[in-house]
């Protein structure tokens, strides 16, 4: 049988999944073992029990200074900056989208603004956005607003441009002016591809939180990573890296059943 057509079954796909994470779970702890048995004060590759105990003090006891769990607080800060800065990307990335993809006086001046927005790097702007917008939440939203927008733009304008003209036409045919075509044609086509783009810029969006947090900022995940370098307390950073790791998973995993619950038609949506 050739190899394209070799479909695992259901544990033979499960065991598959697991084995790229054994493997890197082995060789971590071996690695670990191996420096901690050399020297036992290594920071490098810190053990599961030194990384619980550094977990157990920041997310369940409270700050001496604050009375706050800063574990808990960090992530909260995180989420509510990711929250808001996709939410506002998403918003507009879709408004611009079905402006550039659906009408042509708007796409002649967006599709190459949009092009040119979307090769600016992010980080390379993030001192201009602290400048401007001072050292608050703002700038920390805008820098994923402005990462993640033009991407998103550029993906539903494409999802746009590929609808089939006799869709238009007929509804136009049936009497639908411009407002009634977005709304009832385009807008329903280009919503569950809104959500699976969504899930493609996660990582990006974690990425500009984490920077701007990293620069800028008195809590939140990226702080704290960042505050604890210095120390090389590893057996901070890397539970908070798997944490940010299981955060974008889930959300990534939330995205896509809500695609599938609430576009069950779309063919991405099984994706």
């Amino acid at each position: 049988m050739r190899l394209i057509n070799r479909v695992p079954g259901r544990t033979g796909w499960t065991l598959l999944v697991i084995l790229p994470f054994a493997i890197l779970l082995f060789t971590y702890l071996t690695s670990s073992a191996q420096r901690l048995e050399t020297n036992p004060n290594d920071k490098l590759l810190p053990s599961f029990t030194q990384m619980s105990s550094a977990v157990e003090r920041l997310a369940f006891t409270p700050d001496k200074r604050s009375g706050d769990y800063l574990f808990w607080q960090d992530t909260a800060s995180s989420l509510k900056r990711l929250g808001v800065g996709l939410g506002i990307a998403a918003v507009a990335g879709l408004c611009l989208g079905v402006a550039a993809g659906t009408l042509p006086l708007f796409s002649a001046p967006l599709s190459p603004l949009l092009t040119v927005l979307s090769m600016v790097p992010p980080l390379a702007i993030l001192p201009i956005l602290f400048i401007v917008f001072g050292l608050g939440e703002l700038s920390k939203v805008m820098l994923i607003v402005i990462g993640v927008t033009p991407v998103l733009a550029r993906d539903l304008e494409q999802r746009a441009r590929e609808l089939p003209p006799e869709l238009l036409i007929k509804a136009q045919t049936l009497g639908a002016n411009t407002w009634t075509l977005i709304l009832r044609v385009v807008l329903p086509q280009l919503l569950p591809r809104l959500l699976i783009a969504l899930r493609l810029v996660l990582g990006s969006a974690w990425l500009f939180l984490i920077a701007a947090e990293a620069i800028a900022s008195t809590d939140g995940l990226g702080y704290r990573i960042f505050l604890v370098r210095r120390y090389l307390a590893m057996d901070v950073i890397l539970p908070y890296v798997a944490w940010i790791t299981l955060l974008a998973w889930s959300m990534d995993f939330g995205l896509r059943k809500l695609t599938r619950l609430a576009f069950p038609w779309y063919e991405g949506a099984k994706a």
